[in-house]
């Protein structure tokens, strides 16, 4: 009888996922992985091209979570003049998102040297730091008193939100310290933005 594919392809993401968790991208052992899988090397190679494929499987999930998240929320700022940008924020996507899954988003962070991921957070903050910048326009539009603020200093500001928010994930906390530290940075950060953006 043969075998469910996609149970033995699980089995395969499940072992990927261990196996650059221990060791990173670049150290990784598709031997290993094919070992922890229960298939040879051979059999491993029927469920990637390379061994960069199999990290782009196992962290594509979270990297789509985000991109979801991101692009629902977007929406919501633009589409009403009475959409509240702080109702759903960036501690809303570490909340809902982020630290439920904190292995996913910690391969992306800590263990994807060699990837295209390798500067993930980065790239994250600079593709959100124009996003902020193409918004703030629209917010000063609806009459928020928006400070004027150069792309050098939101990209200080961005970088500075982003990092705490995912220090948690790169240090390896439980969830309950990376839900304490939340409400921290959520009455540390969002007062700041709120008067930046005249909320």
């Amino acid at each position: 009888m043969p075998r469910d594919k996609t149970e033995s392809h699980a089995r395969v993401l499940e072992a990927a996922r261990q196996e650059f968790l221990e060791y990173g991208f670049e150290n990784a052992s598709m031997r290993r992985i094919g070992e922890k899988a229960g298939m040879s090397a051979a059999a491993l190679y029927r469920h990637c091209k390379d061994k960069e494929d199999l990290f782009e499987q196992t962290v594509s999930p979270a990297v789509q979570k985000i991109d979801d998240w991101m692009k629902a929320h977007i929406s919501r700022c633009t589409e009403s003049e009475n959409q509240d940008l702080f109702e759903d924020s960036w501690i809303d996507l570490m909340r809902d998102v982020i630290y439920p899954d904190m292995d996913e988003y910690r391969l992306l962070l800590t263990k994807a040297q060699g990837t295209r991921y390798e500067n993930f957070l980065h790239d994250f903050t600079e593709q959100h730091q124009r996003m902020m910048m193409e918004f703030l326009p629209l917010i000063r539009e609806r009459g928020n008193d928006v400070r004027e603020i150069s792309e050098r200093e939101l990209h200080i500001l961005m970088s500075a939100y982003s990092a705490a928010m995912f220090e948690p994930v790169v240090h390896g906390y439980s969830k309950q310290e990376a839900f304490r530290c939340l409400e921290t940075l959520e009455a540390f950060f969002l007062p700041g933005w709120k008067q930046l953006l005249g909320f």
